[in-house]
């Protein structure tokens, strides 16, 4: 067993676990796009990123192609890593607005406009038909051609491929394939009909605090940040007087 840190605690997971797998292991929700059980990691779409290491040697890594190391420190919901996320939301949906799959991403994180051109692609380049086709359906029928933006998903020298079966995986598991609720002719660029309230938990503190306890234990959402000095508080007398009877 392999231990390390996640989001404050010490925990234990299995050798050759990923970040990611250890997440969901303790019930932590890490947002995907391009991950899908059963398929080989990828890290394309870098919605998965979290923060591991201390201080300035922290970084941000994709948690679906990093494996877990003895020692390490991860942290899932940094102020860091909620503005990556949701900066490359804002980029999926200038890519593709028509996807559900994206729109309900940028309502669950509260994103509110999109600063970048939106281009109406019908794909993302997250590769999980191209992995479907070749892992899962043992074919091989598409792939991956050029390369920076020129690159694409197509069948070999683009005509019908012989070994494509035809039967639709590609399809089934393509996030830009479910069109958003308002169909391909959507006025705006952000759909906004389920938009989340945006966790106020950062404006004060480093990290979400939300999963930890009760939401609005920390008081900032009810605008009592004073209430967290008072809890902390509390939990140093308790511990003080666990240390007397200990003594």
């Amino acid at each position: 067993m392999i231990t390390f840190t996640l989001n404050g605690l010490e925990v234990q997971v299995p050798e050759g676990y990923t970040v990611l797998e250890a997440c969901k292991f303790y019930g932590i929700d890490v947002p995907t796009l391009c991950y899908e059980e059963g398929l080989s990691p990828y890290g394309g779409c870098r919605l998965c990123l979290v923060q591991i290491g201390d201080g300035e040697n922290s970084k941000l890594v994709s948690s679906c192609t990093y494996p877990v190391e003895e020692g390490l420190v991860v942290r899932t919901n940094t102020k860091r890593v909620i503005s990556a996320r949701k900066m490359m939301i804002e980029l999926l949906v200038s890519i593709c607005p028509s996807s559900k799959t994206i729109q309900d991403l940028a309502a669950k994180f509260n994103v509110r406009k999109v600063r970048f051109p939106v281009r109406h692609e019908d794909c993302v380049l997250c590769g999980r038909c191209v992995r479907m086709c070749k892992e899962q359906m043992q074919s091989g029928a598409i792939g991956f051609v050029e390369r920076g933006y020129k690159k694409k998903i197509m069948t070999p020298f683009n005509i019908q491929s012989e070994v494509c079966r035809l039967c639709g995986g590609c399809i089934y598991i393509c996030p830009a394939c479910q069109l958003r609720c308002q169909g391909p002719d959507a006025k705006t660029d952000l759909c906004s009909g389920c938009l989340s309230l945006e966790p106020t938990c950062t404006n004060v503190h480093e990290d979400l605090q939300c999963w930890m306890g009760t939401t609005g234990d920390c008081g900032t959402c009810e605008g009592r940040p004073e209430q967290m000095t008072t809890r902390d508080a509390k939990r140093k007398t308790q511990n003080a007087k666990k240390k007397q009877k200990g003594a």
